[in-house]
């Protein structure tokens, strides 16, 4: 499989930022939150490592799911409402916990007392809402317009705290934005009850991704009214796009499969549509596979995605037809499903680990069977425990395989990889050779280069003063400082050791490579296998 040279016009094109959510609202500082989605399946990557994981992208990605899986909930607990299902008090409990975690993100930020006003704030349009349905079931068109005139001055209310909160705000946008939050749910409702299904499913889809323009907005105004705490990072990248991107199509993807299969079970009318909504979101995954790795490497993802949708279609269908057996070979058959897909991934990119990718799809598939198989036993609040943490998987997925995509493809997110080989004065930055006066070489368990020519190949300034026998690296607003025979150098004035002497070798400073390239900001990885070193930064 090969790159396909429009990946910028591709992948990162496909997240769209909402303008007038931009910035929205200030929540929390990450290491407070709900972070579930921070930690990477062990062992997926092969000497990867993750780059769009600074304190600002996790606070975004944070902030995405908490609000995304808040309009998913809240789409699914209105439906549950209207039809009187016997879930819906689980349905509505889960949303109340999605309450309590953005709660708890603006307590973190703001104070308890901040905290437990957004709370009040927030949980009254779940309310008002929930009013919505009720008097949309009696027929009450009064009762709706009511509801309709109270989410208005919910808006009003949550702008003027979000506002009040940080001052990058902008009441009225912040209002405007509430607005078609508020405009979003309430269509796709409306459509439910209309059986429109062209309606239903695009407005499935858009509440999904409002709630993305949402967390994107929010945590940019967060990142600059505190930017230490975030260690003056960005929310936005390439690298961080296309995290944001994968994490809001397989999330998608989770919820969805688990509402259709609940539908399926039921025999709802709308099951249809909710399984072409799924369908869609396939769509848009494979073309996302697409524009990194070609057309029909593309192809190949939809065709084998799409086969494990089938199976647990095929699992529904025996589950309602009591067929233990046919239960048992749709069970079988994702089995070989994980078997396809982790050796796809496997073969597309040589960062990824294919038997730890099989391990991490069958956590995928068994949270999707524990979820439909809870709401078959009317164990509802385990159907909904599944479901979030079905929810929170996908945005590890999305962070483990754009990892991968970018390790491999660097300089196509906006880095710089260099590749050095041991015993040879060639290297590579971006593709273009250059040449060492001394070759890399390895010595004890260490890995030596030329101080003077990696520092100058990766932008810093190199000094010598021979009558102290000092070497002197500028890094933008760093100061790194060496000395030849010490084992010790300073950063910014700081003492650290190096672990071995400087020396020199052909009138050129040598120091280990993985020392010096990390105290310059590179990530390091080494390939035994051809001796080779890549050093990548963004």
């Amino acid at each position: 499989m090969k790159l396909n040279s429009k990946l910028a016009a591709g992948i990162l094109t496909t997240l769209t930022m909402c303008a007038t959510l931009s910035p929205a609202s200030a929540f929390a500082h990450d290491s407070d939150m709900h972070m579930g989605n921070s930690m990477m399946p062990t062992g997926v990557l092969a000497q990867a490592t993750a780059v769009s994981t600074t304190p600002a992208a996790n606070l975004r990605v944070a902030l995405d799911e908490l609000f995304s899986e808040h309009a998913n909930l809240a789409i699914i607990a209105m439906q549950k409402g209207y039809d009187g299902a016997p879930d819906f008090a689980d349905a509505a409990a889960a949303l109340n916990k999605n309450t309590d975690d953005l709660s708890s993100a603006i307590a973190s930020v703001y104070g308890d007392a901040a905290g437990a006003q957004f709370k009040t704030i927030w949980s009254s349009h779940i309310g008002y809402f929930v009013n919505y349905v009720t008097a949309t079931v009696k027929k009450d068109d009064a009762g709706k317009q009511q509801a309709i005139r109270d989410l208005a001055e919910y808006r009003d209310e949550q702008a003027k705290f979000l506002a009040d909160a940080n001052p990058n705000l902008n009441e009225k946008a912040v209002a405007d934005g509430l607005q078609m939050h508020i405009d979003g749910l309430l269509a796709a409702f409306n459509a439910y009850v209309n059986q429109d299904a062209a309606a239903e499913q695009a407005n499935l889809r858009m509440a999904h991704e409002h709630m993305f323009m949402t967390g994107d907005g929010i945590s940019t105004a967060i990142v600059k009214q505190f930017p230490e705490k975030f260690n003056n990072t960005m929310t936005a990248s390439p690298s961080v796009d296309l995290r944001v991107v994968l994490d809001r199509l397989l999330s998608e993807h989770a919820s969805l499969a688990i509402l259709a299969m609940q539908k399926g079970i039921d025999g709802k009318q709308d099951f249809g549509t909710v399984a072409a909504t799924l369908n869609a979101n396939t769509d848009d995954l494979s073309a996302a596979v697409g524009s990194v790795y070609g057309a029909d490497a593309g192809a190949q993802f939809k065709k084998i995605w799409s086969s494990h949708i089938g199976y647990f279609v095929d699992y529904v269908k025996a589950t309602a037809a009591k067929d233990s057996a046919g239960q048992q070979k749709a069970v079988a058959n994702l089995d070989e499903y994980r078997t396809e897909q982790a050796k796809f991934f496997a073969g597309a990119d040589p960062y990824m680990n294919e038997t730890a990718i099989r391990e991490a799809l069958n956590v995928h598939v068994q949270e999707l069977l524990n979820a439909f198989n809870d709401y078959v036993n009317k164990d509802y609040k385990g159907t909904y425990e599944n479901y979030q943490t079905a929810y929170d998987h996908m945005f590890m997925t999305g962070q483990s395989l754009s990892t991968a995509i970018v390790a491999q493809y660097p300089a196509n997110f906006g880095g710089t990889v260099a590749n050095l080989w041991v015993d040879n004065t060639k290297f590579t930055v971006n593709g273009t050779e250059k040449w060492f006066d001394v070759a890399p070489f390895v010595q004890g368990d260490r890995t030596f280069v030329s101080l003077r020519a990696l520092s100058e190949t990766v932008g810093a300034k190199v000094d010598w003063a021979g009558e102290t026998g000092t070497v002197t690296v500028t890094a933008g607003s760093d100061v790194l400082k060496f000395w030849i025979g010490k084992d010790y150098m300073t950063f910014n004035g700081q003492t650290r050791q190096i672990g071995t002497p400087a020396f020199i070798v052909n009138d050129r400073t040598q120091i280990p490579l993985r020392f010096i390239a990390e105290q310059l900001g590179w990530n390091v990885d080494w390939n035994g296998g051809t001796n080779s070193i890549t050093l990548t930064k963004f």
